[in-house]
């Protein structure tokens, strides 16, 4: 049992946050009452969690000699000796099948869009990683592909659910955002962190400071130009989303500070869950949106 426990804990179920994106699609198709699309949007969440959590595994499995020389990663279940390779192995393998058998049962374009999330978290965990700039673009492409799953695994039910390129963009440029600032704090903050990661080395604290500030300021001007974007207006009949813009700004303006300020970033789903300011702006952001699109 202790070995089922570290297997778990090495899917990182704290990472999983992120895939609360496949949920995007759900609440801005105003569909959050509809108990089959709700539950297909928990069934690609649970899908991308599980993907997700074997990549992690097969990560640490090709990072395990590396990972015992880093200050945190060697408290790991792999590296610190508490979970077997042999156990490890067998068990991304069986978790990517189940991944497959549950992504089929939601549709072939959902099933689609998982093999090139898994395909291209493979590519990373062996290739992308050590190559600057694709590192960080493979790791925003993956939360495109989380929105994307979100809209096909809808659409598949209810196909006047259609993809929307400012969610595309939304989340293209907060994923850069959030992407360079974790680089940027592993630059500043870890000893010797080239050799944790190899495409640190390519990396300069003023490049990343360069692209913070460019996507930071993407990521709060392209969801502000979607909230007053005409095509917005009329699918929901309200320019009211715009109020939504400062929870958004607050939220991107408070991390930057917990960055610069506070030498945090370096894990954003430990930064939602545990950072009350962030968490309260997130929350209060859904609740608004959820609150202009019913008319409550």
């Amino acid at each position: 049992m202790k070995q089922l426990y570290y297997f778990f804990r090495s899917m990182r179920p704290e990472q999983w946050t992120k895939n609360l994106v496949a949920f995007a699609a759900l609440i801005f198709s105003r569909n959050m009452t509809n108990p089959e699309l709700a539950w297909k949007s928990v069934g690609a969440f649970v899908v991308f969690s599980l993907l997700s959590g074997m990549i992690y595994v097969i990560n640490d499995l090709a990072d395990v000699e590396n990972d015992r020389g880093h200050p945190r990663k060697r408290l790991r279940p792999l590296p610190a000796g508490k979970l077997s390779l042999n156990v490890a192995s067998w068990g991304a393998f069986v978790g990517i099948l189940l991944g497959g058998y549950l992504a089929w049962t939601l549709g072939g374009a959902f099933l689609s869009v998982a093999g090139g999330f898994l395909a291209l978290n493979l590519l990373y965990s062996f290739f992308l990683k050590k190559v600057v700039l694709l590192d960080v673009v493979s790791i925003s492409i993956s939360f495109v592909l989380r929105a994307i799953g979100g809209v096909e695994v809808l659409s598949a039910v209810d196909p006047s659910v259609e993809l929307s390129p400012w969610l595309l963009i939304c989340t293209l440029f907060l994923s850069l955002f959030l992407a360079f600032c974790k680089r940027r704090h592993e630059l500043l903050t870890l000893n010797d962190a080239t050799s944790h990661r190899e495409s640190l080395a390519e990396y300069s604290p003023q490049l990343l400071d360069q692209l913070v500030a460019i996507t930071a300021g993407g990521s709060v001007i392209s969801y502000a130009i979607y909230t007053i974007w005409p095509d917005t207006v009329d699918k929901f009949g309200t320019t009211n989303l715009v109020y939504t813009v400062p929870l958004v700004l607050i939220g991107v303006m408070r991390y930057l500070y917990l960055v610069y300020n506070k030498q945090k970033g370096g894990s954003p789903s430990d930064l939602l869950l545990n950072e009350r300011f962030i968490l309260i702006d997130v929350v209060a952001w859904i609740l608004l949106v959820v609150a202009i699109l019913w008319d409550f």
